[in-house]
């Protein structure tokens, strides 16, 4: 009777754990997570959407808010978060590409920004930058970090950064716009921008103006231009103005922002000023209100060779439409440095009918054996795509 009681007890609650609300999570002060199975079925994994041959699965759980990614030299992968406040480092120890160590790294205020450089841990926060030598090395032990800089704007809305190194070995950092439509480059020039540094934060410059919130880079594997997503401003209708791609070719380039949305679409406080032939066009249009976050080009080895080359755009998914879009993984055809189709490669994490999502994808890293990783600050989790040419397409 006693053993009965305590399987039931058991059972009960590893149900009330599958089935807690995300709203019901509770700030996690330890510096490990704690375990949690690597069962998709209540992330709605079974009702994505996946090229034949692709499937997508688990990678790590229980990374709440997970954003940012960012690899280390001996495969930790460090993610960072917005509203969470924590900084992860994640290992998979034997190989099997599943997760078995999630440990909370270090907790600082929005931390949503990382990046790499041999072997060290850039770390952005709103106004400032940190970085961990040697990181790896760090991890279980008492973390030294040095600050870079702390005298960027504090303005939380649009804040939060998304970094990366580029070809060039300079640090690329955004400021994004302290509100949805406005003009402050008078009160601070770094507005509405993405800077360039070096890795020590000397030699700083403007490198691109006009940007209203980018909150992921990165750059052609050939010809070395960074291409960078743009979210479009809010509250002029469900299908305007549009998203954007962008590619700079040439630095200080303005792409538009407060004046001209999307290259085509006059803003009403602020149009007059200026006309959109005044600035670059966006290299794509995307649709209005998706909220384009992560982009990476595919130089993998594992997908068929017409994915090569290709750009990947995790769509974090609207807020402020009437009828939700977004929630997906797009596939962009760029050729001779032109954006010629897009189309998705993953999508379902939106129920259109219900309009209810199951989870919002943020980041996206490729991994060295040619699969793909994508961060979901909505489901805890990141998710490993990979492809099989003899396998049935499965999404298990």
């Amino acid at each position: 009777m006693k053993i009965s009681f305590l399987k039931i007890t058991m059972a009960l609650a590893v149900v009330i754990s599958l089935n807690s609300c995300k709203e019901e999570k509770k700030e996690n002060k330890d510096s490990a997570v704690k375990e949690i199975e690597l069962d998709s079925t209540d992330l709605a994994l079974l009702d994505l959407n996946l090229p034949e041959g692709f499937k997508i699965e688990v990678y790590a759980r229980g990374v709440d808010g997970a954003r940012s990614m960012a690899m280390g030299d001996n495969g930790t992968l460090f993610v960072g978060t917005r509203t969470e406040n924590n900084v992860y480092a994640i290992q998979d120890t034997d190989g099997d590409f599943k997760a078995d160590n999630i440990i909370v790294l270090d907790t600082m205020e929005v931390p949503n920004g990382i990046a790499m450089r041999n072997g060290d841990l850039y770390v952005a926060q709103v106004g400032s930058l940190w970085k961990y030598l040697n990181i790896e090395e760090q991890i279980g032990g008492e973390l030294e970090k040095e600050l870079i800089y702390d005298d960027f704007p504090t303005e939380f809305h649009h804040g939060w950064k998304y970094i990366a190194f580029g070809p060039d070995d300079k640090l690329y950092v955004p400021v994004g716009a302290p509100c949805n439509i406005c003009n402050k480059t008078d009160e601070d020039e770094r507005f509405a921008t993405i800077s360039r540094m070096d890795p020590d934060g000397s030699n700083r410059e403007i490198y691109a103006r006009g940007v209203r919130n980018s909150v992921g880079f990165t750059w052609h594997p050939d010809t070395k231009q960074m291409w960078f997503t743009d979210n479009g401003r809010d509250m002029l209708g469900d299908d305007i103005p549009p998203c954007e791609l962008n590619t700079v070719t040439e630095a200080g380039q303005h792409f538009g922002y407060p004046f001209c949305h999307g290259g085509i679409v006059k803003d009403p406080e602020f149009g007059d000023l200026h006309p959109c032939s005044d600035f670059v066009d966006p290299a794509l249009q995307l649709d209005a209100h998706v909220a384009p976050l992560g982009i990476k080009f595919y130089t993998g080895a594992m997908f068929p060779a017409e994915y090569t080359g290709k750009a990947f755009i995790a769509e974090h998914g609207s807020w402020n439409r009437s009828k939700k879009v977004g929630y997906r993984i797009m596939m962009v055809d760029i050729q001779d440095g032109e954006a010629i189709s897009t189309e998705p490669f993953i999508d379902g994490w939106l129920d259109e009918v219900a309009q209810k999502a199951t989870g919002r994808p943020v980041d996206i890293l490729m991994l060295k054996d040619g699969s793909m990783l994508i961060s979901d600050d909505f489901g805890d989790a990141i998710y490993r795509v990979s492809y099989s040419e003899t396998a049935v397409a499965s999404n298990q």
